[in-house]
């Protein structure tokens, strides 16, 4: 079996595509074990985390007590110190092999994870999602124990799900989080996206560096103005989301009203060097259960409401029927 055989066989690999696959085969390697060998011990970081390709591994316990006994045993197609390896926690058992054994490592000799994290964090997200499946399955608090016990899962979250110009939560976040505000067909969902109809203007006038700084700015007043209503992120170019959980229509208007006249009165002249120049907003409002009950379809539709807003004349706030859209 190829590399890419064994990755599928653990969950966590499971759900990556070719080029996922083909890429993380990359940083892994085999490693081989005589009958006997400690593989990992009691108390040990790991750092890798591995599966099993062919012979056993017999999991270890030691109490003071009773001695050491067998409390597993691991066999092709297992995989080995995944909570370990995500949490940067120590392992709380010991394993030896049972037999010669080979492993697929990963990653690999002369590798980290924060390698595949800095270069790939598409596919570091998609490896963490799945993980954060998987633990939560076994333990109630495993969302809690990553969040306040691992600086590796802090500073993965902080690569996948956020926008590096702004600073806000990003398109990745947005995809990957809307499906379980959506869960709850009880509770509504109101979906914004926002974009300023004459950033292009500002763009040719001020030069590009004064329209990344615009977007800086818009972000910082969008963020500190909506706070715990809702979570505000840049979805795309010079796109800004905010997800509010348990709006419906009303309530997400009136959501939308504060922020477009917010907007409209932001002062850019630090950006721009100009006192002469304001935002024109249009804003798109798309709800759950409403509009759509699958999250991309949600996202789709309220993503082409700006332009729409725009081609009406721009700084309007709109429901997908307040214009065509084809989904």
């Amino acid at each position: 079996m190829e590399k890419k055989d064994w990755l599928l066989k653990a969950e966590i690999f499971a759900s990556l595509d070719d080029r996922g696959l083909e890429l993380i085969s990359g940083y892994s390697d085999y490693v081989s074990y005589k009958s006997g060998e400690s593989i990992f011990h009691e108390g040990g970081a790991s750092g890798v985390l591995c599966i099993v390709v062919s012979g056993t591994v017999q999991i270890l316990k030691t109490d003071p007590y009773e001695g050491t006994t067998i409390i597993a045993e691991l066999v092709p197609g297992d995989i080995i110190g995944e909570l370990e390896f995500f949490t940067e926690s120590v392992f709380n058992a010991s394993g030896v092999a049972s037999g010669d054994t080979v492993l697929l490592r990963i990653p690999g000799e002369g590798n980290s994870f924060r390698i595949i994290l800095e270069k790939h964090p598409g596919i570091a997200a998609a490896i963490l999602y799945e993980f954060l499946k998987v633990i939560s399955g076994r333990i109630r608090s495993a969302n809690s124990l990553v969040r306040e016990n691992s600086a590796l899962i802090q500073e993965l979250k902080r690569q996948v799900y956020g926008d590096k110009l702004t600073g806000l939560y990003n398109k990745t976040y947005l995809e990957e989080t809307l499906p379980e505000y959506m869960k709850n067909r009880s509770e509504p969902v109101g979906l914004l996206l926002m974009k300023p109809d004459n950033f292009k203007f500002i763009n040719d006038t001020f030069g590009h560096e004064a329209g990344d700084d615009t977007l800086k700015i818009m972000s910082a007043a969008l963020n500190i103005f909506v706070g715990e209503r809702g979570t505000v992120l840049r979805y795309m170019g010079n796109e800004l989301g905010v997800i509010l959980p348990g709006r419906g229509r009303e309530e997400s208007y009136k959501e939308a009203e504060r922020i477009l006249a917010m907007l409209n009165n932001l002062d850019i002249s630090e950006a721009t060097k100009s006192n002469d120049v304001s935002l024109s907003m249009s804003i798109g409002i798309a709800l759950f259960p409403g509009h759509a009950d699958i999250s991309d379809e949600l996202i789709l539709l309220a993503h082409e409401l700006p332009l729409a807003g725009r081609a009406k004349g721009g700084n309007v706030i709109l429901f997908p029927e307040d214009v065509k859209v084809d989904v």
